[in-house]
């Protein structure tokens, strides 16, 4: 379940509140009137199955709720109440399965935008995984992965897409390019210096390395993983 906070300017809050009671999943409607401050308007509350959130956060936005007032959403990690899980059953389809598009749109915002935490932790994810490399250690390798921001613009841009979001789409791909620019060079400035301490040299290069070789050699066969990975990833 999802709490709806609103606060609704006075002349929009019967419609609101008629949109509210019919949209199926909904429940525990409070309507404060003159509750707000800044800005003013009557406060409305509800709960709402998830399933049935999202559809109903845009046609709240289609009333201007959000330029002219608020509309905040939480989630509900415990709700003791017959009426609500009659409201989860009422709800179309399973919570599992539901998506808030805002609230995806604002977790891929932040996790999208290039910045200097960003980059540090490319770089060192980058590294990290040269040493996975040259060492054929697969445990690096997943501790790279684990430590690489990469994947939030990846969903950004994939929201982007679904959603249309030009300007989404563009910071992402900027963060994706940058991000990757300054790994790969810090990484080469790294790998030199390992190679000047003799701690990376040409014999390990060249030795058979079953456990990263899908790396250091891609083949087809890598770039099947790689997308179903992307897949589950983007669908988590």
């Amino acid at each position: 379940m999802l709490h709806l906070r609103l606060i609704v300017p006075p002349d929009r809050t019967l419609e609101a509140v008629r949109l509210i009671e019919s949209t199926v999943g909904t429940t525990h409607l409070v309507v404060l009137p003159g509750a707000a401050r800044d800005p003013a308007g009557d406060l409305v509350l509800c709960d709402v199955a998830r399933e049935a959130g999202d559809e109903l956060l845009q046609e709240l936005r289609a009333l201007r709720i959000d330029q002219d007032g608020s509309i905040a959403v939480e989630n509900i990690d415990l709700s003791l109440s017959a009426r609500a899980e009659a409201a989860e059953r009422e709800a179309p389809g399973e919570p599992a399965d539901a998506v808030i598009w805002e609230q995806l749109a604002g977790a891929t915002h932040e996790e999208s935008t290039l910045s200097l935490t960003y980059g540090a932790f490319m770089i060192l994810a980058t590294m990290i995984a040269a040493c996975g490399v040259v060492l054929d250690n697969a445990i690096l390798i997943v501790g790279a992965m684990a430590v690489g921001p990469e994947f939030g613009p990846l969903a950004g841009i994939c929201t982007a897409i679904v959603q249309r979001a030009p300007k989404l789409a563009a910071r992402s791909l900027i963060a994706l390019v940058v991000g990757f620019a300054a790994a790969i060079a810090a990484t080469t400035v790294f790998s030199l210096g390992m190679d000047a301490l003799d701690l990376f040299s040409k014999a390990q290069l060249d030795a058979d390395r079953p456990n990263t070789r899908f790396i250091w050699q891609p083949d087809p066969f890598s770039f099947v993983v790689a997308l179903l990975a992307g897949a589950a990833g983007t669908l988590s």
